[in-house]
């Protein structure tokens, strides 16, 4: 470690208030050594050799650091290295009087120059080292954490989402398939990324790795071992309506070829510094053409997905599901102890899950819970207007229509916490995807089925 990360080291463990916010503090002459490196790496000076070691030794000095160091570090590159005022507005006023003349051109790119960030010209020399494109994926990741509560790291974080977005457009990435034969190291990464259903043992991850299986990631050349976004695929004869089912390790395997319906069961994004970076559309259309030039005898493509706020918005919004009990539903809670209209006392039986010790009160609860689901995934909206449920609005965004929901389509513990048990099958069809894509953009239009929009209106 060079003399300059063992005196940054010992030096940034004080806190001191910087900007109104508490952040680490750097001696003087360290913080001016780091700072200099920075104007270096901004300004380019030296050859590539230069340039990989200048990149190099404040990658590693970053890494080394603690959190609270890490965070003054960014907010220095974020508040110190942004365009010059004054080059910006010389530049400006050249453009304005060059308008309209042989020089107007000339002056336009000198301003789009001024407005050139010195903060992209530091990020950007990070790509000239072994492991770059990571460390600024990691980077960003760091950076989200710290925005929350530090609003003027926006700046950098909005420039960096930037060229991540230009550095992983779809058409850099490959699309691979994972199987049980893949690396080591990668089928671990599959282990840890898993957002959706838990692989719990290797036996599990082979199950899902097996003939009747299939997994797919998105890999970008300057990380190849690190997949940014994949998805697990069970080749069916039907629409699955459980997860329990389509995970179970001692289910016999099926004959691929025999399959009419490929499940989307779980995409999982892996890289949090990527956020804002969208693939996940492109994944699904390339999968969907894979698995078909590889088994032509699919004929339907759905998901069977969670519906992860379900249970908190009806926690938000009690009238949603108040709305889908009738009066015959009514009738038969009585029977459990729940007086007619006493919402709050069922409400409370909802809450820690009793529901479910007592015979018979789920086959109760299924009708007014699954037109409340209809209802939340047609009409809830979050401050954009978009759909409130992070699921619905990706699959409906990419054209699909919501087909069916499935009652106690995950018994996990998991599944029951966020939506009573309650699964959704999203269907993409090729023939009407298009079609639902521009409804959904242009007015928010929710694709469904004709059952599911009777349980809607209910």
């Amino acid at each position: 470690m060079s003399n300059l990360v063992s005196r940054g080291l010992n030096a940034m463990r004080a806190i001191i208030s910087w900007g109104g916010k508490e952040q680490a503090r750097l001696e003087a002459h360290d913080l001016d050594r780091i700072r200099e490196q920075l104007r270096e790496c901004a300004e380019g000076t030296g050859g590539e050799v230069s340039t990989r070691q200048r990149a190099a030794r404040l990658a590693h000095t970053y890494l080394e650091l603690d959190d609270s160091c890490r965070h003054a570090f960014l907010r220095m590159i974020a508040l110190e290295f942004g365009p010059d005022p004054a080059q910006v507005a010389a530049a400006h006023e050249a453009y304005q009087a060059a308008v309209g003349t042989p020089g107007q051109w000339n002056a336009e790119a000198s301003l789009r120059a001024a407005m050139r960030s010195k903060r992209i010209r530091i990020l950007t020399q990070f790509n000239a080292i072994p492991q770059g494109v990571k460390f600024l994926v990691d980077l960003r990741a760091d950076l989200l954490r710290f925005l929350k509560d530090d609003p003027e790291l926006k700046a950098l974080d909005r420039e960096l989402e930037a060229r991540l977005n230009a550095w992983f457009d779809v058409g850099f990435l490959e699309l691979r398939r994972i199987t049980w034969e893949s690396p080591a190291a990668l089928l671990e990464k599959l282990v840890q990324y898993e957002a959706v259903h838990e692989i719990r043992s290797w036996k599990d991850l082979k199950n899902r790795l097996d003939a009747d299986r299939r997994c797919y990631a998105f890999f970008h050349p300057r990380m190849p071992m690190e997949p940014l976004i994949f998805v697990e695929v069970a080749l069916v004869d039907a629409l699955a309506d459980n997860v329990q089912k389509l995970l179970d390790e001692m289910a016999p395997v099926a004959d691929p070829a025999h399959a009419n319906t490929a499940i989307f069961y779980s995409i999982s994004n892996t890289q949090a510094g990527l956020r804002g970076v969208s693939f996940g559309n492109f994944l699904l259309k390339r999968v969907v053409d894979d698995l078909k030039r590889d088994l032509p005898g699919l004929r339907q493509f759905a998901t069977l997905s969670p519906v992860p706020r379900l249970r908190h918005w009806l926690t938000e919004q009690p009238d949603l599901l108040e709305d889908a009990i009738s009066e015959a539903d009514w009738k038969k809670l009585t029977e459990y102890g729940i007086l007619a209209a006493d919402f709050k006392a069922l409400a409370a039986l909802l809450e820690d899950d009793r529901w479910l010790e007592q015979p018979g009160l789920a086959s109760v609860l299924q009708g007014p819970l699954t037109r409340a689901a209809a209802r939340y995934l047609c009409q809830a909206r979050d401050r954009k207007g978009q759909p409130y449920d992070p699921v619905a609005r990706f699959h409906l965004g990419n054209g699909a229509r919501i087909e069916r929901i499935n009652w106690m389509g995950d018994s996990s513990q998991k599944g029951l916490k966020q939506s009573f048990g309650l699964m959704v099958n999203y269907l993409y069809d090729p023939e009407t995807i298009e079609a639902n894509v521009e409804a959904f953009a242009s007015a928010g239009t929710v694709a469904t089925s004709t059952p599911i929009k009777r349980l809607a209106k209910g």
